[in-house]
C-alpha cells in the first residue's frame, strides 16, 4: 500500500522525558512527566482530526521539528535564523521517541513497523513540527 501522510503539531516541539520516581511509604511509584502526557496527548489529536487512516505493513516517519527564534535577537539576524540547523536540546531521538510513541496504536499498530527514521531541527518564526509519515513504496519520495 502506498500511502503518504503530512501531519502538523502545533507549539515547540518537545523531547520525551525521562520518567519520574516517588516514594510513598515503601512503595516507589512512576509517572511520566506532565509535559510529555500533554505533549503525546497533542501529536495523537492532530492525528484524530487528521481523518488519516492507520497504516500496515513497514512505515517511514520523516519529522522537521521548528524550534522559535529567541525574542533577543534582531529583525535582521532573525532573517538569517530562519530555517538554520538548531542545535540545543531537546535531542533529535527525544524528539523521535515522543511522536514515534504517540502515533503508536493509531498510526500503526506498533512502532516495530518503522523502519525508517529521518529527522531535522531548524529555527522558524512558527514553531511546529511537521511529521511525514510514509506507507511501503512512499519512502525515497518523502524525503525530498
Amino acid at each position: 500500500m502506498d500511502v503518504e501522510y503530512k501531519l502538523t503539531i502545533p507549539g515547540k516541539p518537545i523531547g520525551k522525558g525521562r520518567p519520574k520516581f516517588s516514594t510513598a511509604g515503601n512503595y516507589v511509584r512512576t509517572y511520566t512527566p506532565q509535559q510529555t502526557v500533554e505533549y503525546e496527548n497533542l501529536v495523537r489529536l492532530a492525528w484524530m482530526e487528521s481523518g488519516f487512516e492507520k497504516l500496515s505493513g513497514n512505515v517511514g516517519v520523516f519529522i522537521s521539528a521548528y524550534f522559535p527564534i529567541p525574542a533577543s535577537i534582531s529583525k535582521k539576524k532573525r532573517e538569517k535564523m530562519e530555517g538554520a540547523f538548531y542545535d540545543k536540546k531537546p535531542d533529535v531521538d527525544n524528539i523521535c521517541k515522543i511522536i514515534l510513541d504517540a502515533l503508536n496504536g493509531i498510526a500503526y499498530d506498533d512502532d516495530k513497523q518503522v523502519v525508517k527514521v529521518a529527522i531535522t531541527k531548524l529555527y522558524s518564526a512558527e514553531p511546529r513540527a511537521v511529521v511525514y509519515i510514509a506507507g511501503e513504496g512512499e519512502f525515497d519520495e518523502a524525503e525530498g
